[in-house]
């Protein structure tokens, strides 16, 4: 079934627990069924990585999706939940006018919120060496693009900066005030490289904080325990889902490669009964009855 509340509930809902003094977990979701079993495993909410987007269609993350492919693949893992979910756009797929236009268009697909970065079009994984970031000037003007352009207000605006790794950490904590008095409602500081990065960030900026915790990459991996004491208020696991999946895929196919059968695999798979529940299959089965059954038809 879909979601059972409105998309103005969600956001609603999500503004109000970004404020809430809780760390909310956000696991990424690169499918609607994906989605499904973090809201049913007690998740916050779900969040829609670019990266993972890119590598789902088999492309790097190098800015190579579209505004029509994320939108599409982001409202599909909306629309299943009831829980908000915020998507990855980059750089907003061009200059102020793009990235407003995204925004609004969005806010129509369901979404919850989204953030957008500082980077150069086209852009690089956040936990890459070679970096290039704009101007403040030109970030400030994404920023201020995508706040006018929402209807909802509750749809929150996230500034992600990855100056970090290419001016230091004074000057992304600069960038990212800039991007506050901007009107961006949550600041994302990539690549952040310790807990110590993580607190000198929360002590100097007022606006709820996002901590990226991806494998592989830059930053120390921070438990959520940690992470709610330093004050931070979402913390994502952007490719957590995908890396595990794909994991699973390989040593399931070189098991078939080799031996000519799934006979050994079986035990580690989801099985038919399990997929059935979390899709809720019986519940569609019991609604068509009921439509047949209605007095008069």
């Amino acid at each position: 079934m879909l979601s059972s509340i409105s998309a103005s509930q969600k956001r609603s809902s999500f503004r109000k627990q970004l404020t809430a003094g809780r760390l909310l977990r956000m696991p990424g979701a690169f499918s609607p069924l994906v989605a499904l079993e973090a809201q049913k495993q007690g998740f916050d909410g779900i969040y829609a990585s670019g990266a993972v987007i890119a590598a789902d269609l088999a492309l790097p993350d190098i800015g190579l999706t579209t505004l029509t492919e994320v939108a599409a693949r982001s409202e599909q893992i909306a629309r299943v939940v009831n829980l908000p979910t915020l998507v990855d756009i980059d750089t907003g797929f061009g200059g102020p006018m793009n990235a407003a236009r995204t925004v609004r268009m969005l806010e129509e697909k369901g979404l919850a919120g989204c953030h957008l970065e500082d980077q150069i079009d086209p852009k690089r994984c956040g936990h890459l060496d070679n970096k290039r970031i704009v101007s403040v000037e030109e970030m400030v003007g994404r920023v201020k693009a995508a706040v006018a352009a929402r209807l909802d207000s509750n749809f929150v605006i996230c500034a992600r900066t990855d100056a970090r790794a290419v001016e230091g950490l004074d000057a992304a904590i600069a960038r990212a005030r800039a991007y506050v008095d901007a009107g961006a409602d949550m600041i994302f500081p990539e690549a952040l490289i310790n807990e110590r990065e993580f607190a000198v960030f929360r002590r100097a900026i007022d606006v709820p904080l996002l901590a990226n915790m991806t494998e592989f990459g830059k930053s120390e991996l921070l438990d959520t325990t940690t992470l709610s004491t330093l004050g931070f208020n979402v913390v994502i696991f952007p490719v957590t889902s995908l890396r595990l999946a794909m994991a699973a895929v390989r040593q399931g196919f070189e098991e078939i490669a080799a031996s000519g059968t799934q006979k050994s695999l079986v035990p580690k798979m989801q099985t038919r009964q399990e997929l059935y529940e979390l899709l809720k299959y019986s519940d569609y089965e019991t609604f068509e009855t009921g439509i047949w059954n209605i007095p008069g038809r």
